[in-house]
């Protein structure tokens, strides 16, 4: 990324205000806006997420939001309530609450006097829902929008659920939070108030875990934030961004073909990253298409942006599997809507172990399978984080336990945009079961690359909202949608299909081992989504400039961190694990002269086939240190479950120094929903 030490604007930092709430409550606020907008107000974009604007997302924040403000905008940097600095307690995403303070605080900004009244939103995960979420609620200054990584739908496409099925991320990410909202505020900044609103924390945040296991169908908790219940809700003009390493690349699809504004999507090869940082790379030149779009709309600028084609997307080549990828080679596309004209959905039956012709008629017949839990350990994490080795591995030692479908070696180069989707007729020996299905691109040395997948829990058929028990023998008919892809299969290539009944431990299995019958002939096929590349390739993207931003402030690696991932199999006990670690080491902020220090370790653990033996565990550190001042908490998550159960338990442990000064212990046990 290139370091932009000039921009068109000086501007001014205000590292700490406090926006007063109408309940009293106040949340910390970090601005960097123009030096002239004393005299000429600009535009305000709000960033507001629980992420510690003080230190956690302090050098990630100094590259976009100067980068901005030195184009002309304020840029707020907010810690949603009971997060980082500010005051109160967080107990969940997306809240009543958080929206209404989100609404709050784009009224304080717009009200400012070096704001010209007008407002955006713009956030990657956490603050990309939250902009699709306020933009949905129609305050009054909001004229645009830019989510990236984010997702419409809460439920069916978010780290918690996948077709139904419960990820394992669900119980990543809720630890992930459990230790984010045992921090305490900085006294720095907040004073001597700093311990009881840190306590007030400790006691009040509850364990997430336990409401989402509590919500296992698509039900009103879902719904609530979900902007795909009803899109013509929004009517600001919105950028959607995401990436193909990522876990949401799905909802830029959605958005684009959903909404009826000015729209844009972007879909990179990134993990959960913004795009000027992107991994792997090309990273491009995101804060340049950001203002050119806050110029549009914010400034009403008589700029060309809207003339790009309505979808760009990077079309991958063919790699060779690895967890981890510096670059993935392609190139960039462009489709002037969306769903595409350009793209030809072409049906492949599904024949004995093979991919057919599209039109050719195969022979009926049955198959069966049932995976052992093995079947899972190399698919890589639900989202990149870019903390690698978390992508897919090579294929071939999971497709031992699937039931695979080759097609012939490709005559000639295929490329595929969109969703694939995999129909099936099957039926079930146990009332619950699921179906992992993976595409992958199969080399001439038979190495496989996973190109995308999805999942579905078999008693969703009717739909997400009322699952049904199966009827043990009864034939069924599913679709499988796979997640959106852009991909290129080069010549003497041959494309897979892979299905499994289980896929440990990105997903959490069935309550017990189930055998799959599966009936081809007429109803089992895969359906691509084929661009053709002649024609298609008339709609010509603009080019991207290279990544740039504002020089990022200085930090310390005081202390080395750790990335490790291991995948490990006991052959006298059975026993086998997936272990994680990712320890971000001490960092030291040389402005503010605090420590901070992150460690995570995850394990998920089974015994053969015993599909009671399930667990999953994850235990967090995280510790702040300024000269005597020394705090530090240890949060652990443990997931098991039962045929009937899933059984929780989680501790909190908070300190001064050596001294313990809070702890707490949940137990919980949560009937299985069909899952």
């Amino acid at each position: 990324m290139r370091t932009v030490t000039s921009l068109p604007n000086a501007v001014r930092e205000d590292e700490h205000l406090w926006i007063p709430m109408s309940d009293g409550t106040r949340l910390a606020a970090r601005i960097w806006r123009p030096v002239s907008s004393d005299d000429d107000p600009v535009p305000a974009v709000l960033e507001f997420i629980p992420y510690r604007k003080r230190d956690l997302t302090a050098k990630r924040d100094s590259i976009h939001h100067p980068y901005m403000a030195g184009h002309g905008y304020a840029c707020a940097r907010v810690d949603l309530r009971g997060s980082g600095d500010s005051e109160g307690v967080l107990t969940d995403e997306y809240l009543e609450q958080e929206l209404c303070d989100a609404e709050e605080v784009l009224a304080w900004l717009a009200d400012q006097p070096w704001c010209s009244g007008r407002t955006a939103m713009m956030g990657i995960s956490w603050g990309g829902f939250n902009a699709l979420q306020v933009a949905a609620r129609r305050p009054e200054s909001l004229g645009a929008i830019v989510t990236v990584a984010s997702t419409d739908d809460r439920y069916a496409d978010d780290v918690h659920y996948m077709g139904g099925c419960l990820l394992s991320d669900n119980l990543s990410w809720a630890s992930t939070m459990f230790a984010y909202t045992s921090c305490p505020p900085d006294p720095a900044l907040v004073g001597e108030h700093w311990r009881e609103m840190w306590h007030e924390r400790l006691e009040g945040s509850g364990l997430w875990l336990q409401t989402w296991l509590s919500h296992q169908r698509r039900d009103d908790y879902w719904r609530h934030g979900s902007v795909c219940e009803d899109m013509s809700a929004i009517r600001v003009p919105v950028m959607a961004v995401s990436g193909w390493a990522d876990g949401y690349s799905n909802a830029v699809f959605r958005l684009m073909e959903g909404l009826d504004v000015p729209r844009l999507g972007l879909i990179g090869p990134w993990s959960h990253k913004y795009p000027h940082l992107g991994q792997p790379g090309p990273a491009i030149g995101f804060l340049q298409q950001v203002v050119r779009w806050w110029d549009r709309w914010l400034k009403d600028a008589d700029n060309n942006i809207m003339d790009d084609p309505m979808l760009r997307s990077w079309m991958q080549e063919s790699a060779p599997p690895s967890t981890a990828y510096a670059e993935r080679p392609g190139r960039w596309v462009g489709e002037p809507e969306w769903p595409s004209p350009h793209i030809e959905l072409r049906h492949h039956p599904l024949g004995r172990h093979r991919i057919a012709e599209p039109g050719e008629t195969v022979e009926p017949m049955e198959l069966t399978l049932q995976s052992p839990l093995s079947v899972g350990r190399f698919a890589g994490k639900w989202c990149s984080y870019n903390a690698p080795p978390d992508l897919p591995y090579d294929q071939r030692e999971e497709d031992g336990g699937s039931m695979v479908f080759d097609s012939g070696p490709l005559p000639e180069r295929c490329e595929i945009l969109g969703a694939p989707v995999v129909n099936l007729e099957f039926a079930s020996d146990r009332p619950v079961a699921m179906v992992a299905v993976r595409l992958s691109d199969i080399a001439p040395d038979g190495k496989a690359t996973r190109v995308t997948y999805g999942l579905l829990n078999l008693t969703h058929v009717s739909g997400h909202d009322t699952p049904e028990a199966l009827v043990p023998g009864e034939r069924y008919r599913a679709a499988v949608r796979l997640n959106g892809v852009a991909q290129a299969f080069p010549a003497g290539h041959r494309i897979r299909i892979s299905l499994s009944t289980s896929y440990w431990p990105l997903a959490w299995p069935p309550p017990e081992p189930v055998l799959l019958t599966v009936f081809l002939g007429e109803g089992t096929d895969v359906v691509l989504p084929v661009r053709p590349t002649g024609e298609a390739d008339e709609v010509a993207p603009v080019p991207f400039e290279e990544p740039e931003g504002s020089p990022p402030i200085t930090t310390v690696q005081t202390r080395p961190g750790e990335e490790r991932w291991e995948v490990t199999r006991d052959l006298v006990g059975y026993r086998s694990s997936l272990d994680v670690v990712k320890d971000l080491g001490t960092v030291r902020f040389d402005d503010i002269g605090l420590d901070v220090a992150r460690r995570a370790y995850e394990t998920y653990s089974w015994v053969a086939d015993d599909f009671d033996s399930v667990c999953g565990e994850a235990e967090w550190t995280m510790r702040f240190t300024r000269g005597d001042w020394d705090v530090r908490t240890v949060t652990r998550t443990v997931l098991t479950s039962d045929a009937k159960e899933f059984h929780l338990h989680a501790q909190l442990d908070a300190y001064e120094g050596q001294e313990r000064v809070a702890s707490r212990n949940w137990t919980a046990a949560v009937p299985r929903d069909h899952i």
